[in-house]
């Protein structure tokens, strides 16, 4: 039911209106009349439309699906191929390795081996970030209690049993904890690990 009051020239035209309707309708009159008697009607809440709800035939438990098997992560190829050619430029590290040591003197060997040593260096500090596994000193006796993570820690020499194991710490290991390996341009063939060099 609408709150809005009409003003008097709207009360006025509808007085004339039911006036008239009053005089040659005799419903309508019938309708004012019951209307002074009775007052207006209250609201009715419409019931709310339900839908008809079609029978459920009865379902099979149906069991579970196993779980996926986690296949093993590959590191990506271009990173991979992007570390090889900052090592080969920055310490010909691939012309090293290719090489057959055999025919030259550990005097030799060791010379190429220093240069090597610290082109490498340099690419991993310029990219990388790195921090020890355990904390203690190489040598230092410990104990792995159980549950010790054993994707950081490998244990070696006699194992028997389940955790705790003490043992001495033989290598710290290395974690990366940071890696910035330079974006590669568009268009950029990152298997070119070292351009061929044609002297002119």
């Amino acid at each position: 039911m609408s709150t809005h009051s009409p003003n008097l020239l709207s009360r006025l035209s509808l007085a004339l209106a039911s006036f008239f309707s009053i005089l040659s309708r005799p419903g309508f009159a019938a309708d004012v009349e019951r209307l002074r008697r009775e007052g207006w009607p209250a609201p009715v809440a419409a019931a709310p439309v339900v839908a008809p709800v079609p029978p459920v035939a009865p379902v099979a438990p149906v069991a579970a699906p196993p779980a996926p098997i986690q296949q093993p992560q590959l590191a990506p190829e271009t990173a991979a191929l992007q570390l090889l050619g900052l090592l080969q430029r920055e310490a010909r590290f691939i012309d090293f390795v290719q090489e057959d040591v055999q025919a030259y003197g550990d005097a030799e060997i060791g010379a190429a081996a220093r240069v090597v040593h610290e082109g490498c260096r340099k690419v991993l500090r310029e990219h990388f970030t790195f921090e020890p596994v355990r904390a203690e000193a190489e040598g230092s006796r410990l104990t792995l209690q159980p549950g010790f993570d054993a994707a950081a820690v490998r244990v070696t020499g006699h194992v028997v049993g389940q955790p705790p194991f003490t043992g001495t710490l033989g290598h710290r290991g290395w974690r990366a904890t940071e890696t910035r390996l330079p974006k590669l341009g568009q268009g950029h063939d990152a298997s070119v690990l070292a351009q061929a060099e044609v002297e002119l």
